[in-house]
């Protein structure tokens, strides 16, 4: 990087200083030299820096430097390596997985890398976690698996347009799946499953149950009436009426039906969920999947919960309509999580079970 031209008085007071300093070294020498002798290796090379301008770079071999005049800092052309730490990210669809990056520079221009970036090791890191950020939020799973390599390819170029500038150029980057937390959302069952919540949600905003009718029979669990939301339904004949139900304890006391033990065993939890009221009271509820078939119930469970949840009643009737998915509504706020993360996100396996 060319220093700006000098006027005549800058030139003339830079070039009496730097003869006062080779004055000054001739005349305490050799004692000097030992702090004016530098030994640059091959692999190395040591920017200086005269009165605050910059010099071209110096080296390999013995780098005299002006004492009081010179400052300098040296520049490793070898061939470094660095790691991206593993962190949490969401797939195109919906999978949870943790992922890490091995990444190899170097530095091919020396002076850029003093001049235009302050911590070069720090600013390429952080360039080449949001490049990996970005890259795998738009591909699923499934291609993010299978594809390492090429993604790896294009992390490469996208890295190097940035650090290009900063007189370093990435060599290699290597992409690393360390586990997948969570499975992807989408399925074949999905629109079997969104249509089932979607009319179980309807059933009680609606504001009627077939279970909560005397004499009439439950609905099993492939049978849910839909009830419109414009049309009140027909009152049944028999039926006696019922204190009007809160839609998040109706909604989340349908779930018992579709407890199993295979869910018990799959999720092995217990939740605890408050649900702040439209009228803006706090509500506790249960789902406990640690024992038996599974219990779900209003109040605080027996024992310590494993997670405590946290959202408002419109959101827990949006989630269980597959309008809102638990991972979103914890990245946007909507969901609070008090406890392990990754146990909050089987919530997922049990919204797949109610079909």
């Amino acid at each position: 990087m060319p220093d700006a031209p000098q006027s005549w008085p800058s030139c003339l007071c830079h070039g009496l200083i730097s003869f006062l300093g080779f004055l000054l070294l001739l005349v305490t020498f050799p004692i000097s030299g030992w702090f004016a002798l530098k030994i640059v290796p091959t692999y190395e090379r040591m920017i200086v820096f005269r009165l605050g301008r910059i010099r071209t770079p110096q080296g390999p071999g013995m780098v005299l430097l002006l004492p009081f005049i010179d400052s300098f800092q040296r520049v490793d052309l070898r061939t470094r390596a660095f790691n991206v730490p593993p962190c949490k990210l969401a797939s195109k669809d919906g999978a949870v997985l943790s992922v890490g990056a091995d990444v190899q520079f170097r530095i091919w221009d020396p002076v850029l890398s003093v001049m235009t970036v302050k911590d070069l090791n720090t600013a390429t890191r952080m360039t080449a976690q949001n490049a990996m950020t970005k890259a795998l939020l738009k591909r699923p799973l499934r291609e993010i698996q299978m594809e390492k390599l090429k993604i790896s390819d294009q992390l490469l170029l996208e890295i190097n347009d940035v650090t290009r500038a900063w007189g370093l150029e990435v060599d290699r980057v290597e992409l690393a799946v360390e586990a997948v937390l969570q499975p992807p959302q989408d399925s074949p069952a999905g629109p079997n499953l969104d249509s089932t919540l979607q009319q179980l949600a309807l059933h009680f905003l609606g504001g009627s149950m077939n279970s909560m009718a005397g004499g009439a029979p439950s609905p099993g669990p492939d049978t849910v009436e839909m009830v419109s939301e414009v049309e009140p339904p027909a009152p049944q004949v028999g039926a006696r009426s019922s204190p009007k139900q809160p839609l998040a304890e109706g909604l989340l006391t349908a779930l018992q039906p579709f407890l199993s033990e295979a869910l018990v065993s799959q999720v092995g939890a217990c939740y605890q969920f408050n649900v702040v009221l439209p009228s803006g009271t706090q509500s506790a509820y249960f789902l406990d999947l640690t024992t038996g078939r599974g219990r779900v119930g209003h109040g605080v469970p027996d024992g310590i919960p494993d997670v405590v949840v946290e959202m408002a009643e419109a959101d827990l009737r949006a989630l269980l309509c597959r309008e809102l998915r638990p991972l979103g509504a914890y990245m946007s706020g909507r969901l609070k999580v008090k406890g392990d993360l990754a146990v909050a996100m089987k919530l997922e396996a049990v919204l797949r079970a109610l079909k």
